[in-house]
């Protein structure tokens, strides 16, 4: 990527984190098309800002609604609103979450001080792979085990937010 797209893509990043800020709420309504115009780039680079810098790992939930009335809803999560974090987990999470996204999510949580660092360890230490000479404790396939892990995070991540 040149320095020219890297800089408008901090700029257009800049711009939506400050509505962010500026709405209590913690979710900002967008137009794919307005912000291009506004910022004179094609639709596809907002779609790489919202894809790289509002990601789920980042503390992030986009929704969209395509089509000719479309809209992008950027929602920061935060454990503010019990109610409506507690449905976004579900969605951040997944079905399944490998060791190392549930890792990087939850660094992110911890670096957003939505969690505490020992938060963070015990729950990095309880989605670990657990392996007992040279054994893994539990015999499931890859798949199953992200399966576990996810839905374990989700516990994890929803007790803190009503606690």
């Amino acid at each position: 990527m040149s320095s020219e797209s890297s800089n408008l893509t901090k700029i257009i990043e800049d711009y939506i984190d400050q509505l962010l800020e500026e709405n209590d709420e913690g979710c900002v309504s967008l137009r794919r098309k307005d912000l291009a115009e506004r910022f004179g780039c094609v639709p596809s680079q907002i779609n790489y800002v919202l894809r790289s810098r509002f990601a789920p790992e980042n503390g992030f939930l986009v929704e969209s609604q395509r089509g000719g009335h479309g809209y992008i809803r950027v929602i920061q999560l935060s454990f503010k609103n019990c109610d409506e974090e507690v449905t976004h987990l579900s969605d951040l999470v997944g079905n399944a979450i490998t060791e190392q996204e549930a890792r990087r999510l939850l660094v992110n949580l911890q670096n957003r001080e939505l969690i505490t660092p020992r938060e963070r360890l015990i729950i990095e230490v309880s989605l670990r792979n657990q392996e007992e000479n040279g054994r893994t404790l539990f015999d499931l396939s890859p798949y199953r085990r992200d399966i576990m892990r996810a839905e374990l995070l989700k516990k994890h991540l929803t007790s803190l937010a009503m606690g």
